[in-house]
């Protein structure tokens, strides 16, 4: 009886500790297949993500296709082309993320008492002229602050899609998407229609919405409502808008503003972009008086959850902190 109580007690022991060998491998290989896939994402290539994690190619693609597998479903499309993320493989892209962001905290904080400083990579994409005006000049001072942080910035001017462009904070004017996005306002500006005297002098002043049909207006090349000038009459104040066109496109602000700096032709920019320029007599402002509220607001956007990571807060805090909320340019770092 004694052997065999000792033999069923040994055979329970060696089925606990498989178990929970089984359960401590499948724990440690969640976050271990969340890197993989997230490296792999990034660099589209099995063979560098392999390089990254000091794996072979071939054990990154098991681990790919073990979450595939418990998911049921394709989350990279494999072809001769490359790797191409399916809508579910940008789905938990964001999601992974976001869990190997948190349990990065939740050490942090824990092993520094509660108080964890920001830390790890940090992507930020803002519109050009407000990267280059505003939030260039302070990055030096934010990462001397955080110096744990490693920030990727990247300025473009187009429509952003947070998922698409792997950013963490997207800075953009305009209407907020209706989206699960979360928004900090950054500051209140507003569009101006300006001209330089140059070209005010060859083709004079239009004083109505519609003369702007005899005028060469600058335009942008994206989809964006920008090029449909908002006007609201000093009368009456009914609104109206005015589709404008011109021999000139382009993709960014700061180009828009050179070109009519040169006299090619008119231009709607925000004010926090070429006050200076007005102030010094360099552009005029025109028909401002069916423009008094072409409000622009500046907002941070950032996937919205319960648990923000510090560096991507930090960030925002920093920002709200040193930029003067009408446009009127930065408060000095401390």
């Amino acid at each position: 009886m004694t052997m065999e109580w000792l033999h069923d007690n040994r055979e329970c022991a060696t089925n606990a500790f498989e178990l929970n060998s089984k359960m401590e491998d499948q724990l440690d290989n969640r976050a271990g297949e969340m890197e993989a896939f997230i490296r792999v994402a990034e660099l589209k290539s099995f063979s560098e993500a392999g390089r990254k994690l000091h794996l072979s190619p071939s054990a990154v693609s098991k681990l790919v296709t073990r979450i595939e597998d418990r998911l049921s479903t394709r989350l990279i499309v494999r072809s001769t082309r490359g790797l191409q993320l399916t809508p579910e493989g940008d789905m938990y892209l964001v999601r992974a993320r976001r869990v190997l962001d948190e349990i990065d905290d939740a050490e942090r904080a824990v092993a520094s008492g509660g108080k964890a400083a920001p830390s790890g990579r940090l992507r930020v994409n803002a519109s050009i002229a407000f990267g280059l005006m505003y939030v260039q000049p302070l990055i030096p001072a934010f990462l001397e602050r955080y110096p744990d942080v490693e920030l990727d910035f990247s300025l473009t001017d187009g429509i952003i899609d947070l998922l698409e462009e792997r950013a963490d904070i997207a800075i953009r004017s305009g209407a907020l998407p209706d989206s699960s996005l979360k928004a900090r306002k950054l500051i209140e500006s507003h569009r101006m229609v300006v001209a330089s005297p140059d070209y005010i002098a060859k083709h004079g002043l239009p004083n109505h919405p519609d003369d702007l049909v005899n005028h060469n207006c600058l335009r942008f090349n994206f989809p964006l409502p920008l090029n449909e000038w908002a006007f609201r009459s000093p009368e009456t104040g009914d609104r109206l808008k005015r589709t404008i066109s011109g021999n000139f496109m382009c993709d960014n602000g700061p180009t828009m503003r050179r070109m009519c700096l040169s006299g090619l032709g008119l231009a709607r920019l925000g004010r926090f972009h070429i006050q200076a320029d007005i102030k010094a007599g360099n552009l005029v402002e025109i028909l401002s008086d069916w423009t008094p509220q072409d409000e622009q607001l500046i907002h941070a956007m950032f996937a919205g959850h319960e648990h923000l990571a510090t560096r991507i807060r930090a960030f925002i805090d920093f920002l709200v902190d040193h930029i003067d909320p009408m446009g009127n340019g930065l408060r000095h770092p401390d």
